[in-house]
């Protein structure tokens, strides 16, 4: 895809299948919970990638509202590929600029590309690093996978850290007890957007790649301490370390 035949093809992002899905989902949302954005000047323009926290499944709603409607740009995710099979959904999704990543060792060469034509053309792509709901106990961020950054280095595109909290009393981390209040407040906060100077060399290590990662979550989980009036820990959760899976509901396989 030419850039020009890129432009012209995202600059009507909002088709109707898009402004169908929106008009119908704000209002449902807004029963859900009251979002309150801020840090919205820290924004760059054009296109840029930003990265959340992942503690419900309710966050990926929480997080589209707030960039469409706060931020005034449509979100595009970075999402798994299970959603894609789900009956009418299925369909849905990739109409209205939603990615299937897959997981268990097929290729994703083909969603970075659409992420990539979407970030080069001025959109904002959403990726939730961590891959599922954090494990953390007392759910601060866990360590990231470097899938962010392989993009900003790539595209020489801003990360922009996020967070949010609230979510989790509506509907908590691996549960199914679906608490909607209106009047109950989500936060969502934008930090300062990262660049990341270009590589000297073509290809950068595992420890390259997940320093500039940690840098990322640490930020994430700064905004989401703010919110919280806490400090978050020194070290970043790691499943690997505890013996958790990496993808799944966990807390199933605890005896």
């Amino acid at each position: 895809m030419t850039s020009s035949s890129a432009s012209k093809k995202f600059e009507d992002q909002r088709n109707w299948q898009f402004r169908l899905v929106a008009g119908l989902m704000a209002p449902v949302l807004r029963l859900f919970f009251n979002i309150k954005t801020s840090g919205m000047e820290n924004l760059p323009k054009g296109g840029y990638i930003l990265v959340g926290n992942h503690v419900s499944y309710l966050d990926p709603f929480a997080f589209a509202y707030s960039v469409y409607i706060h931020m005034k740009r449509v979100p595009h995710y970075l999402a798994k590929e299970s959603l894609f099979r789900i009956p009418v959904v299925g369909k849905i999704l990739p109409k209205v600029g939603q990615i299937p990543v897959y997981r268990g060792g097929k290729s994703n060469e083909e969603p970075l590309r659409v992420a990539k034509e979407y970030l080069a053309a001025g959109q904002v792509v959403i990726v939730f690093p961590e891959g599922t709901l954090t494990r953390d106990p007392d759910l601060w961020p866990m360590r990231g996978k470097s899938g962010a950054i392989r993009l900003a280095l790539e595209l020489g595109l801003p990360v922009v850290p996020a967070a949010h909290w609230g979510v989790e009393k509506v509907l908590g981390n691996y549960s199914k007890k679906f608490r909607p209040n209106p009047f109950h407040t989500v936060r969502v906060i934008i930090g300062k957007p990262i660049y990341f100077e270009k590589p000297k060399k073509d290809v950068l290590t595992a420890k390259e790649l997940g320093e500039a990662t940690d840098r990322i979550m640490r930020e994430v989980a700064k905004l989401v301490g703010q919110m919280r009036g806490k400090t978050p820990p020194e070290k970043l959760w790691d499943p690997t370390d505890k013996g958790q899976t990496q993808t799944g509901n966990f807390r199933k396989d605890v005896k």
